[in-house]
């Protein structure tokens, strides 16, 4: 690979451990076997102390976890800040493409990866003793649908979210549908997806990080518009007819786009940042890896940013991991 016309590659200054391993999940509820997930795990230089928070990366179609780990720089951040970062991979034999099914709430579609991934994620804190009050998931593209699966039906694993270049959440139902929500957004309304899925009442709340290209041509913006809106419902800004119950709009103009910020009980609760000029790519990012870009913010570090105030209940995580 060439080097990067803007900054060095990343894993030339990293100062930690990359390890690849392999993990097997339990049986999803179709008593279908997800095995031997791959994945990557970074872990910083550890100094004494306080153990470290996770950030789990779910990458997008046609990558893999070495690509998405160099596109990103995000084992850079976790070398500056302290935290272990875990690169989940979709196979090949489930996916030509990598793409992770997030369309598909089975178990033996996407479903059955969410389970997997929540099974990694729990045996990964335990090993490597990790602060199970702040485990964050982040995705690109197929991968922030997944997330975005994983937030809804795991809210008590994860303390937030980060959606990049997502696809609004439950209106997909297969791989024709997906594409069809992906090229214009959802025809039913947001909200009404959410209410759908998730008990509001019961549901423990997901700050969220959306960040998306305006000129995104495979995952329109509009998507980004509507997962806002669903964020915001899941963390009871908005009712269902989404108009506002709490809480204060900030939105700001810059050279790089427009970030608009979501304040509740004076904590921010949803963020999303429209990037001027970007594709379907990870906005500041190793522009010579692809779906990644050096144009816009860095991206990744403002999705840790944000994910480092946001952290899950000690009871709830307890509850969750010991479980």
């Amino acid at each position: 690979m060439r080097e990067s016309r803007v900054r060095p590659r990343a894993s030339a200054w990293t100062r930690g451990t990359w390890a690849r391993s392999y993990h097997s999940a339990p049986p999803t509820e179709s008593g279908r076997f997800v095995n031997h997930l791959s994945y990557a795990l970074y872990t910083p230089p550890k100094a004494a102390g306080d153990r470290l928070p996770l950030v789990v990366m779910l990458h997008g179609c046609k990558q893999n976890a070495d690509e998405f780990a160099q596109g990103t720089r995000f084992n850079l951040l976790a070398d500056k800040y302290g935290f272990a970062v875990l690169y989940p991979e979709q196979s090949k034999h489930d996916h030509a493409h990598r793409c992770w099914r997030w369309y598909d709430d089975s178990g033996g579609g996407g479903g059955g990866e969410a389970a997997s991934v929540v099974s990694l994620v729990k045996a990964v804190v335990a090993e490597h003793d990790l602060d199970a009050e702040r485990v964050y998931v982040a995705g690109m593209s197929a991968g922030a649908g997944l997330a975005a699966l994983l937030a809804v039906r795991y809210p008590h694993v994860f303390a937030a979210v980060g959606l990049h270049s997502g696809v609004v959440f439950g209106e997909a139902r297969s791989a024709i549908g997906a594409m069809d929500v992906m090229r214009r957004g959802s025809r039913t309304d947001p909200v009404a997806l959410i209410d759908t899925a998730v008990d509001v009442r019961d549901y423990p709340g997901m700050p969220a990080i959306i960040v998306h290209g305006e000129l995104d041509s495979v995952v329109t913006s509009n998507n980004a518009e509507q997962l806002t809106k669903q964020f915001l419902r899941l963390n009871g800004f908005i009712d269902a007819a989404g108009n506002r119950r709490a809480g204060e709009t900030r939105q700001e103009s810059h050279p790089d786009g427009v970030v608009s910020d979501y304040f509740k009980n004076g904590r921010r609760v949803v963020k999303t940042s429209i990037v001027r000029g970007l594709g379907h790519s990870w906005a500041g990012g190793d522009d010579t890896v692809a779906f990644h870009s050096s144009k816009g913010p860095d991206s990744s570090g403002v999705m840790w940013e944000f994910f480092k105030h946001q952290r899950r209940s000690s009871e709830a995580a307890r509850n969750t991991f010991v479980a």
